[in-house]
């Protein structure tokens, strides 16, 4: 017997619309990918040359850490010469956050657990009220207030979620509304629930993560799953892979999901197939030379790297362009026509010019818009 199947859409859940410089999150806005640099703050050229490298692979907004006073002066020169909106992020001295406020920041990240006392926290909310930024209030199960912790014994999704709620009704009280969510674990599952919790119960735009994820394959795979389905589930306003890696690849990784579950195009998409008995060809070579010689495109390209006549040749017709390879030697196709037949030598220049023309085509095309 034939069973239904529930298929999950990319509907998304409606949010409140807030604004980190000109980028807006929620209330319907695309969602927005981040990354945070891991630099020290104090060394202003490297720190914003690794924000430029991050601008330039797609990344919308960059995190930085001021982890003391002596980083708000530096802190205020890369916010200055920032292409893309910078948010300060704050942990136990109040007194950071309000210099890093000062200093222009687009927005700050505290957990309200580690800012002492009430007033000091009153402090920070009136501040970037007169300035017109939002606060993301993080929760993570790694430093969760001690009387939740032990109201629940372990960081489960509940004791996430009753943080979340405790703080966003302190900082209502304190007539600030200009707020983003993260409810954050380690693991997957815990996540997922705690967002799915929290979504039905406030429409504050929420940031989505795997905190500490771990090394790139890893984390790519557990970020991919907990956001992916949770995405997939409409829920969500902006993302970051929290992987122990260069943070290029975190935004590369960010819109591959976004790809994968209908809500983003960014960048070329390469299909390839995988090695197996009857390839012909270099076909690893041929798929990491085209990589490196298409890094940095920016048009939603469809690239299709076979090598074997098994799939190879279909898969390359349903591609914007690509290459069925086999004994030396390959086909071209472009926009499901058979170009002509390339040497096996050749195939990865041939490639990489066609999609660097289509590049040219494509942005020519945005431009007239």
């Amino acid at each position: 017997m034939i069973k239904e199947i529930m298929v999950l859409t990319a509907h998304r859940m409606k949010t409140k619309r807030i604004y980190v410089g000109d980028v807006p999150i929620g209330g319907g806005a695309p969602v927005v990918v981040q990354s945070m640099t891991n630099t020290p703050t104090t060394d202003v050229k490297r720190t914003l040359e690794q924000i430029r490298a991050l601008r330039d692979a797609g990344c919308e907004i960059v995190r930085v850490a001021v982890p003391g006073l002596d980083s708000i002066e530096p802190f205020s020169e890369i916010v200055s010469k920032s292409d893309i909106p910078v948010i300060a992020d704050i942990h136990f001295d109040p007194q950071i956050a309000l210099h890093a406020i000062r200093a222009g920041a687009k927005g700050i990240r505290i957990n309200p657990g580690n800012i002492s006392g009430r007033s000091s926290l009153k402090k920070i909310l009136r501040e970037a009220k007169n300035f017109s930024i939002p606060i993301r209030i993080g929760i993570n199960s790694g430093s969760l207030p001690k009387e939740i912790l032990k109201r629940y014994g372990h960081p489960t999704p509940e004791a996430l979620v009753d943080a979340a709620i405790h703080y966003i009704r302190i900082f209502e009280d304190m007539d600030f509304s200009e707020i983003k969510l993260s409810l954050k674990s380690s693991s997957v599952l815990d996540t997922i629930k705690a967002y799915e919790m929290i979504s039905e119960r406030t429409d504050y735009p929420l940031h989505l993560g795997i905190t500490e994820a771990g090394p790139i394959v890893q984390g790519t795979v557990k970020s991919s799953i907990g956001i992916g389905i949770l995405l997939l589930k409409g829920i969500g306003d902006t993302i970051r892979e929290s992987l122990t890696a260069d943070p290029v690849q975190e935004v590369k990784v960010a819109y591959e999901i976004l790809r994968a579950v209908g809500l983003r195009q960014y960048g070329p998409e390469i299909i390839s197939c995988p090695v197996c008995g009857r390839c012909e060809i270099d076909i690893m070579g041929l798929v990491n030379q085209v990589c490196e010689g298409i890094n940095g495109i920016k048009a939603p390209i469809k690239v299709a790297i076979m090598g074997c006549v098994v799939n190879g040749p279909g898969e390359a017709r349903e591609a914007d362009v690509g290459v069925a390879g086999g004994r030396g030697k390959g086909i071209l196709f472009k926009k499901g026509e058979v170009i002509r037949k390339i040497p096996e030598g050749d195939l990865a220049r041939v490639l990489i010019n066609e999609v660097k023309e289509m590049e040219k085509s494509y942005q020519r095309e945005v431009q007239r818009r």
